[in-house]
């Protein structure tokens, strides 16, 4: 009995994150990405730390509850991203590209956001990603 319940553990302990689907809208059309979701402080924490690659049609949405300065780095992170700070409307209203993998500098956000976006890098220069873009998502006020 202990043998099948170790199993069970280690299978639940193993499970893929849910997903949820994030659709970005910019100057060259809409472009859909599979987002966890991070909206409590242990997986905001945790991000996409340690993570050795990530699909490319993947990223990480972190909600932070009130849109204020955000302030995010890359300790821990071995795969370079596109950070997308992104304001309680949906409006994009910052890009830092291409970040350093591993890196403790400070990343702020340049206006007050809601959420950030993480995603592989050169994502957001493949979609021609800029300030005003609109994020669709349920986090966000329509």
């Amino acid at each position: 009995m202990s043998l099948f319940l170790a199993l069970i553990a280690s299978t639940v302990a193993r499970a893929e994150p849910a997903v949820e689907i994030m659709r970005i809208v910019t100057a060259t059309g809409e472009h859909d990405f599979k987002v966890e979701v991070a909206d409590t402080p242990k997986a905001r924490a945790r991000g996409l730390m340690f993570r050795k690659s990530m699909p490319a049609d993947h990223g990480m949405l972190f909600e932070f509850k009130a849109e204020g300065p955000v302030s995010m780095w890359m300790r821990n992170t071995y795969i370079p991203l596109d950070m997308v700070f992104i304001g309680r409307d949906g409006r994009v209203v910052g890009v830092a590209a291409d970040t350093e993998p591993m890196s403790e500098r400070i990343i702020p956000s340049p206006a007050p956001a809601y959420a950030v976006l993480e995603l592989n890098a050169g994502a957001a220069r493949k979609m021609s990603l800029a300030p005003g873009d609109q994020a669709q998502h349920r986090i966000f006020k329509r």
